[in-house]
This record gives structure tokens, C-alpha cells and sequence, in this order.
């Protein structure tokens, strides 16, 4: 298929103990091509992107680079043959300059052997200029600079190594609509000089919209590569997940507000730090209430303050009718609350840890006899249970976590939360960075805790997601509720009017 090809990867295979990550991966990727690679959570994307990138060795297999075997001892080694990666979590240096970080380890000196600043500063503001960007200030601080800031100084870095041959693995997960568009043009740039991009997204538009060539994993297998014309999102979906796939969540909405008693009710709710200004609704029981909104609406924060990891300036939190104190989250736990938080890898789970430990950590005093001793039989019970309840893939419940995909790793958080017998869940992006097939599964467990009787807010950024989710959706707008309404009545053009409307 391809004409001039710059890396081939031939028979690639990687295990890692109890699982193979990889078997027998075979395709090219054409120079100056953008070349995406899709595929459920734990289809070997990252970790054949690792191998590529000089983290990981193949325990089989080959990988040519212009025409030459390559096996790299280390992500340097890669970067000084022309590969360069950007991980979906950025790397730089917050306290250096963005100069600093782009020529890190090679800072330019003069003939006295200091470190020639304006040298590096010039060479910065050229690269930068080479990709259109003026807004960014060399000599800024990086730690002052937004996500995407980070993303164009992290490519700036590799068109500084001279790479011919970029991968990028989910860029645009953190950043905006309008810094997507920006980061797409500047891929679509690089390959108008002839750069190569592997690119990996869960974002299957994105992979329509900006991929020369798609290639589909699954379960470590390579199961397709074709051009862009021969393929469509649902193509792509049936691929990856291996049989016919309806993304349309179907439940029976929740109707006759007048007629039930709240669970939780707000009132008037502020937070210490302003974020989260006098907001004020009800949660029913068994109800699924969406929570949207751009980024930096107050949305976290709001269910953070709910969940007592945020303190709160006014306001009161009612459940069953009752007010109640909830200072601290272990306050909120006690009350029958769970927080699964966007941010599972800091916020969410012991990575070092096993799937075991991570589930019963909210249990944990129930699990020990009269001696305080944990009941290894009891817990080992418990945690098997719900790996088979959730259809969490692990090779046993001792695997260390941190080795789960990112789906499973979120399947182990909702694991915990459930093991406690929740009335409530506030729900934080509970499907950002999964893919598609994990997605289903969090919303068929979503379903099912609604038709027990569980309570769920469900914070989302995803529209699709929230219309065909949620019983009611509330938008918020610079910390305040700007509207609440019905499923019947949501539609995406309301929604935007809700969160784009300007006060005053």
C-alpha cells in the first residue's frame, strides 16, 4: 500500500507478566502521512507507541526506520534517530522556561561555555514561528502556559530534535474545542513538511477528520489498516470492538417530579474559593442528573464541595429532608455518598497497588474480625465478585492496577464505591480517556445502579453522552446554575444557549 514508507513494523509481539499486550503486529507508515491508530482501552496502543518511543523492548519481532533495523535502548536513543513522543500527560519541566524545556539536556553556550540565552531564546521563537504560533513567550515559565501551551511546546521540542517521524497520544483529550481546531492545523502543517504522525484518539471524528490512514487494534492484535476512504466512524467502532456496536443509550427517563420526594437537596450552595456560586437544586432517588458546562464552569468543584473535599463558604446540603454536616469526605461516605474523580491515576486509585487493595479501601474496617485483622478469605470473595459483576479484565484481582487500561482501572473505582452500598454517586468524567467498548459498559453500569435505586450525578463534557444519559441536565455557567431541564425538553442547541449565554 504504501510508497515511500518510514517505519515498518513487522511481527512485533511484547508480554508482560499474565498478559500479552501484543501479538504479531504487522503494518507501515508512510512518510509525511498522518497514520492514526484506534482501538479499545488495552488494545496495545500505548504500549506498542512505548516500543516505537524506545520505552519498552519487543520480546519479538522488528521495527525499521528509513530503511534500517532499529531497537532502541531508550526514549533518547529514539528521539536522536528522528522519533520523537508525546504522551497523553506532559512531561515538561513546570519551573523552566519554555526554552528551557525545548532544548533541555542541550542548552546552547557561547565560547565561554555559559548557556547563551538570547541564542536560545531566538532559536525558541523560531521554531515557534515555523508553526504559526506567536502567542507563546519563550522565556515564559511553563507552569504559567495552559495544556495546550504544553502540547505546541512538546512538538515545538521534537521539531527542535529534528523528528521526522511524531507520535502523539491523546492530544487533545484536556484541551477545548478551539485549541483542538489550532492543534489539528498545526499536525496538518507538519505534514505539509513532510513530518510523519502517528496518532492515537479515542475521538473517532478527529481520526476522520485529520488521518491519512487508519490502522485498528484490538486485544493486541492488529485487526486492519486502512486509507481513510475506505473506512467510517461505525466501520471503525465494529472493528475495534468486534461486533456491531450501538453507541445510542437506551433508558426509561425518569417523569412525575411533583409526585417524589428528593434524596439530596442544595441550597444555595458556595464554596470558599469562588468557584461555585449559590447553587441551588434536588436529586431524586434512583435519578440520573447530568452536570455540563465549558471547562472551568465550576463543575468539579461543585460535587467536590458536595463530597466535603472542598470547603464550602455558604450554603446547605439536605438528605432525606434532614441538613446535615458534611465537612470532610469521610463525612460524605458515612452519609452513603461515592466520588469517582476525573483524575483516576492521582485522584482515584494506589497505582502501585493491586486491584484487591484499591477496591476495598472504602470497606476496609468491614472486612476485619474482632482482632482487626483483615479477613483475607472474606476479601478475596468480595473483590472476585465484583471483577466478575463489573467484567473488569485482569489477569487475577493481585494484578497491580497501574498494569489495567484505563477502562478497567475506572471499573475498579465504581468496584469500590458499590462494594459500600452507595445512595449516591457524583460522577466526574467518569469516561474521559476510555474507549469506546469500556464506555458502554460504564453506561450500562450507570443504568443499572439508577433502576436500584442509586442517585447519580453524572458530570460530563460529553453531549452525546449527557442527552442520552441523563434523566434531567444542568448546566452551569462561571460557577453558577444556569438552567436545569428535563430530558424531553434537552436538545444540543439548548444546552449551548445555557452555557454560552453571557450574564447581565
Amino acid at each position: 500500500m504504501a510508497q515511500d514508507v518510514i517505519c515498518k513494523i513487522s511481527h512485533i509481539t511484547k508480554w508482560f507478566p499474565g498478559v500479552t499486550a501484543l501479538k504479531d503486529i504487522n503494518f507501515e507508515i508512510e512518510r509525511g502521512k498522518v497514520h492514526a491508530v484506534v482501538g479499545e482501552n488495552g488494545a496495545g496502543k500505548s504500549t506498542l507507541m512505548n516500543i516505537l518511543s524506545g520505552v519498552y523492548h519487543a520480546d519479538q519481532g522488528t521495527v525499521e526506520f528509513e530503511g534500517t533495523p532499529v531497537l532502541f535502548s531508550q526514549p533518547r536513543s529514539a528521539q536522536l534517530a528522528g522519533i520523537a513522543m508525546i504522551h497523553q500527560e506532559l512531561s515538561l519541566a513546570q519551573h523552566m522556561s519554555a526554552a528551557e524545556n525545548v532544548f533541555e539536556g542541550r542548552l546552547p553556550k557561547n565560547k565561554l561555555g555559559f548557556v547563551d540565552r538570547k541564542k536560545m531564546y531566538r532559536d525558541c521563537e523560531n521554531l515557534l514561528a515555523r508553526l504559526g504560533v506567536s502567542h507563546i513567550n519563550p522565556k515564559s515559565l511553563v507552569k504559567n502556559l495552559s495544556v495546550s501551551e504544553m502540547q505546541l511546546l512538546e512538538i515545538v521540542k521534537a521539531l527542535s530534535l529534528e523528528a521526522r517521524m511524531l507520535i502523539m497520544d491523546e492530544p487533545t483529550s484536556s484541551l477545548t474545542s478551539g485549541e483542538i481546531d489550532f492543534l489539528l492545523r498545526i499536525v496538518d502543517k507538519l505534514r505539509q513538511e513532510g513530518v510523519s504522525t502517528l496518532y492515537i484518539s479515542h475521538k473517532l471524528e478527529e481520526v476522520m477528520f485529520i488521518a491519512d490512514t487508519i490502522t485498528v487494534l484490538r486485544d493486541g492484535q492488529h485487526i486492519a489498516t486502512r486509507l481513510k476512504t475506505e473506512m467510517d466512524e461505525k466501520t471503525m467502532i465494529n472493528l475495534m470492538v468486534g461486533r456491531d456496536f450501538d453507541k445510542i443509550v437506551h433508558r426509561e427517563y425518569m417523569t412525575g417530579y411533583e409526585r417524589k420526594t428528593p434524596l439530596l437537596e442544595i441550597r444555595n450552595l458556595s464554596d470558599l474559593d469562588g468557584k461555585v456560586r449559590n447553587v441551588s437544586f434536588s436529586l431524586y432517588p434512583g435519578e440520573v442528573l447530568g452536570l455540563t458546562g465549558l471547562v472551568g464552569a465550576g463543575r468539579t468543584e461543585l460535587l467536590q464541595s458536595i463530597f466535603g473535599a472542598q470547603k464550602i463558604k455558604t450554603g446547605d446540603i439536605l438528605m432525606n429532608g434532614r441538613k446535615v454536616a458534611i465537612k470532610h469526605p469521610r463525612d460524605a461516605i458515612r452519609l452513603g455518598m461515592g466520588l469517582i474523580p476525573e483524575g483516576r491515576k492521582i485522584q482515584g486509585l494506589f497505582l502501585k497497588m493491586p486491584v484487591e487493595d484499591n477496591m476495598i479501601m472504602v470497606v476496609l474496617r468491614t472486612l476485619c474480625n474482632k482482632l482487626g485483622l483483615i479477613q483475607k478469605r472474606r476479601t478475596r470473595g468480595l473483590s472476585a465478585e465484583y471483577v466478575e459483576k463489573l467484567a473488569i479484565k485482569t489477569p487475577s484481582i493481585y494484578q497491580i492496577v497501574n498494569n489495567l487500561s484505563g477502562g478497567n482501572q475506572q471499573k475498579t473505582i465504581v468496584a469500590r464505591w458499590l462494594m459500600n452500598n452507595p445512595k449516591i454517586l457524583l460522577m466526574d468524567e467518569p469516561t474521559h480517556g476510555i474507549d469506546i467498548g469500556a464506555k458502554a459498559e460504564i453506561y450500562r453500569i450507570i443504568d443499572d445502579l439508577s433502576k436500584t435505586g442509586v442517585s447519580i450525578i453524572l458530570l460530563s463534557s460529553e453531549m452525546p453522552e449527557v442527552l442520552s444519559l441523563c434523566d434531567r441536565i444542568m448546566v452551569m455557567h462561571h460557577g453558577e446554575l444556569r438552567g436545569i431541564m428535563p430530558h424531553a425538553e434537552a436538545d444540543q442547541v439548548k444546552i449551548m444557549s445555557y452555557t454560552l449565554e453571557k450574564t447581565g
